[in-house]
């Protein structure tokens, strides 16, 4: 009996392995062109550096190495000083997809899908026929561990081409060597100099070696000796959990008690909570979870929402904080002013989120071009789809002309000497895509870019203001006080008087409060002085705020404080006419770079009357 056609198409049906899937959609991965196959190669080795780096508590030094084959065929090195792999481990961590540790955790980490150091073993082969190179060490008194291994992308599984021990002269630490297309461009945002520029930036503890095609050598030194807090683990947040979700965890669960179930498997849930949950979704406590059929699942989905929770801890974020920041991009970008911020932990769909903020300003950027964007995702740079993302189209949204910047029409990036920067850190960053170059517009991340660049904006336009102000108020006392000496001087000789005091006038003229604050750096602290001074007829009673780094230590504040609290201090002023005040105090606990702009903010007296500090807005609480 003929077949039917049915029987042929089900003849020709086969399982496909995930390696084979990538390696007929490389473009998911990041390697859809040359130049960006050589950026996601470098990127991925990066990536893998500084998690173990970070996971062992160990200072990253990363060496890349780019060296030129042929027209269009590259060698790629990247080298640490990590904790190094164990020999059992080495060919499963690059020579299959889908293997790593960290997709199960939910906790800040760059790379979660165990796809990206292996993905680039799988592109080396497939476009140079070519195996990766391995090398790795666990221990000074243990051997190095050498691979050279290619995918067998039918099973995805490893095939080791070589295994031997050899001597190496590194303690710990891993070294890999692929040959891959690709095509190395300099000159271009898009480019593995600017990914790692970027990468030391929102990474100041890490330094990077980097050897160009070309053999010239260019060090990204690190700005801070602290490795960044390693994040907690933590369970599954009720809030945003599916239906499958839920029902696959009280199949796989220990627990024997639904109670115990929840109060175990899930993060912010307590008995209370649990009794209350069951009891809203009419389950028995002592159901077992493995016995729980959809209807009950279901239900039990729908009392989470009904509950009130606690959102869930939030030492599983791992953010840069405002001083490594503005320490990271003074030591690459070149401004006369940094502002940043770190907004307060967040949650969407039960994933912890933290989003930091900075606006770089003036210096030797360029004045006639269209800002610079700089977005991060984890501490990993984001190099391409920047049209697609939520921290793109939060910065285009706001009208940065209410800021002092030029932005025809009030929305899209605007022009002038200014680079935006924003990272976002989540357990669950919600890339558009596998290759991770772009951020899901989730409301909840949009809002929180938006409400810490216009932080960072208000800081800048407080800059903008007061440099013009004062640079105008200073012009004005210096021809007054040239000129009306001379005339006074003139005059009493005409009238054959004595010359008379001319400060009430020159108060009259000025007719303003001037503030000016400026700060160095020695010996480990920072020196602060803030002279006051009354140009006014009247007396004058006003509170002087001053900002500063949060982690700062204060010291010998001249005259005694009236209050403080973290990141804020503040004085209670009376000066009468033409009477002035030097303040002063020492920071401590700050490194050079850390306080190069003096915040000074006034209350209670005359807006107009003020000139080198802005109006105090926030409350001291």
């Amino acid at each position: 009996m003929a077949s039917t056609i049915a029987e042929e198409l089900a003849e020709k049906q086969r399982e496909i392995s995930v390696a084979e899937f990538f390696e007929r959609n490389r473009h998911i991965l990041g390697f859809d062109t040359l130049s960006r196959a050589l950026v996601t190669s470098v990127k991925e080795a990066v990536d893998n550096s500084l998690d173990a780096c970070e996971e062992a508590s160990i200072l990253p030094d990363i060496n890349i190495g780019i060296d030129r084959i042929s027209k269009n065929e590259y060698r790629i090195t990247a080298e640490d000083n990590g904790p190094g792999i164990v020999k059992e481990q080495i060919p499963k961590v690059f020579g299959q997809l889908l293997y790593g540790s960290r997709f199960h955790t939910v906790r800040q980490s760059r790379g979660q899908q165990g796809i990206g150091i292996s993905g680039v073993v799988m592109y080396s082969q497939l476009t140079t026929g070519r195996p990766a190179r391995i090398l790795s060490k666990i221990g000074p008194d243990r051997p190095a561990h050498l691979y050279d291994l290619i995918i067998d992308t039918k099973k995805n599984r490893p095939e080791i081409l070589r295994e031997e021990i050899v001597s190496w002269d590194k303690g710990t630490g891993t070294r890999l060597e692929v040959v891959a297309m690709g095509k190395y461009v300099r000159e271009k945002r898009q480019s593995v100099l600017e990914y790692l520029r970027s990468t030391a930036m929102i990474n100041p503890h890490a330094q990077i070696e980097f050897r160009e095609p070309d053999g010239t050598v260019i060090t990204f030194k690190r700005a801070s000796d602290r490795v960044p807090q390693l994040p907690i683990e933590i369970k599954p947040h009720p809030e945003g959990c599916e239906l499958g979700t839920v029902m696959k965890m009280a199949k796989d669960t220990e627990s024997y008690r639904l109670s115990s179930f929840l109060v175990g498997e899930f993060s912010r849930i307590g008995n209370r909570t649990a009794r209350e949950i069951c009891s809203k979704a009419l389950l028995d406590e002592d159901l077992r979870p493995q016995d729980l059929s959809r209807g009950q699942a279901k239900r039990l989905l729908q009392a989470f929402g009904g509950v009130k929770i606690m959102a869930p801890p939030m030492d599983c974020l791992s953010p840069m904080g405002e001083v490594l920041i503005k320490r990271g991009v003074k030591k690459e970008i070149a401004a006369d002013m940094v502002a940043t911020s770190t907004r307060p932990p967040s949650v969407y769909s039960g994933n912890p989120f933290q989003v930091e903020a900075g606006v770089a300003y003036g210096g030797e950027l360029p004045k006639e071009q269209t800002a610079k964007l700089i977005r991060f995702a984890n501490r990993v740079p984001l190099l391409y789809q920047q049209g697609d993302c939520v921290i793109t189209k939060a910065v285009e949204s706001i009208d940065w002309r209410r800021y002092g910047l030029e932005q025809r029409g009030g929305e899209g990036l605007p022009v002038g000497p200014v680079v935006f920067l924003a990272h976002v850190a989540s357990t669950n960053v919600p890339y558009t895509s596998e290759s991770k170059e772009a951020i899901a517009d989730v409301p909840e991340i949009r809002n929180e870019v938006e409400l810490a660049l216009r932080e960072c904006g208000r800081r800048m336009q407080a800059h903008i203001k007061k440099s013009e102000r004062l640079q105008k108020l200073k012009e004005k006392e210096e021809i007054i006080r040239k000129i009306l000496p001379l005339i006074a001087e003139k005059t009493s000789k005409v009238l054959d008087k004595p010359i008379p005091d001319i400060s009430p006038i020159i108060a009259k003229i000025m007719d303003s409060v001037l503030i000016d604050g400026k700060s160095d750096y020695a010996d480990g602290f920072y020196r602060v002085k803030i002279g006051v001074t009354n140009y006014t007829l009247h007396s004058k009673t006003f509170g002087l705020y001053l900002r500063f780094p949060s982690t700062a230590l204060i010291e010998d504040a001249s005259p005694q404080l009236d209050e403080s609290k973290a990141g804020l201090i503040a004085w209670k002023l009376r000066l009468g006419p033409n009477d002035s005040i030097a303040i002063s105090l020492r920071m401590g606990n700050l490194e050079l770079g850390d306080y190069d702009m003096v915040e000074c903010y006034v209350d209670k007296i005359d807006p107009e009357k003020v000139m080198g500090a802005e109006i105090w807005n926030g409350e001291f609480t």
